[in-house]
């Protein structure tokens, strides 16, 4: 058993081939897999339908990504209010995400990333789901907006994680889980490598984020939720476990965050 706990499925990378993609997923022993939706894009949202047709037991997490939060310039809490709507309107959402910072690119505003991040952070305070946080150069100030109010009172996920130990222990220290990409399986991962051997048994998690961050052998080339499997056997290989019982570890952990 094996859980993809990131990838972008219902994104137009895989429109053309969905079915195969999806066989090959089952063919590899991935029985589940969360599926990011971006809020703002009709036609994502549209092709998750027959995602979910073709492979019922995936679930979809929707957000705004803080790449995408200039659009709600104007209105920061239209981005909130969006992804309200959606969780509605769209089947089996488990989650309010990716939401979170990114200042390596800074597309938006970082103030204004900050306030679209709060409002959705405040959407799943009110509807009781995790998050997926993406974070990226940004650690201090995520973290100090989980925070806010004395204590950080959402659970959820940090996903496609590539800090070192240190920064996976203030991650830790939310509450959170951590998931894994592919990136932990590159030959100069060592650091990576580090965290996927020091993380607690209930707080691991795995993920492809595809159709990004392919593993070895498949490095460069467009990522599918088959490959989860290499990322398992990266992480086992760095824990010095079974990769069979790395996939059930990580398997309960998902459902119990998810609760799919």
């Amino acid at each position: 058993m094996m859980i993809d706990s990131h990838c972008h499925l219902a994104g137009k990378e895989f429109e053309a081939d969905l079915p195969a993609v999806i066989d090959r997923a089952r063919a590899a022993g991935v029985t589940q897999a969360l599926v990011i939706l971006a809020a703002q894009d009709d036609d994502e949202v549209a092709r998750w339908r027959r995602v979910q047709e073709l492979w019922p037991a995936t679930r979809a997490a929707v957000g705004v990504h803080p790449h995408q939060a200039g659009l709600f310039a104007e209105d920061p809490g239209q981005a909130a209010r969006l992804v309200e709507r959606r969780l509605d309107e769209v089947a089996c959402v488990r989650a309010v995400g990716e939401i979170g910072l990114d200042y390596h690119y800074d597309f938006a505003p970082r103030d204004l990333q900050q306030a679209v991040f709060r409002a959705q952070l405040a959407v799943a305070r009110r509807h009781g789901l995790p998050v997926v946080i993406h974070t990226r150069e940004a650690e201090s100030d995520t973290l100090r907006i989980l925070g806010e109010g004395g204590r950080v009172d959402t659970t959820g996920v940090f996903h496609c994680f590539t800090g070192d130990v240190v920064a996976a222990e203030r991650a830790l220290a939310t509450g959170y889980c951590v998931s894994i990409p592919g990136i932990v399986s590159f030959p100069k991962s060592t650091a990576l490598r580090d965290v996927a051997r020091a993380l607690p048994s209930d707080r691991l998690l795995v993920e492809t984020d595809s159709p990004y961050l392919a593993p070895v052998p498949f490095r460069g080339k467009r990522n599918e939720p088959a490959y989860v499997a290499r990322v398992v056997e990266a992480v086992s290989g760095a824990r010095g476990i079974e990769a069979s019982a790395l996939g059930e570890l990580v398997a309960a952990n998902f459902v119990r965050l998810f609760r799919p």
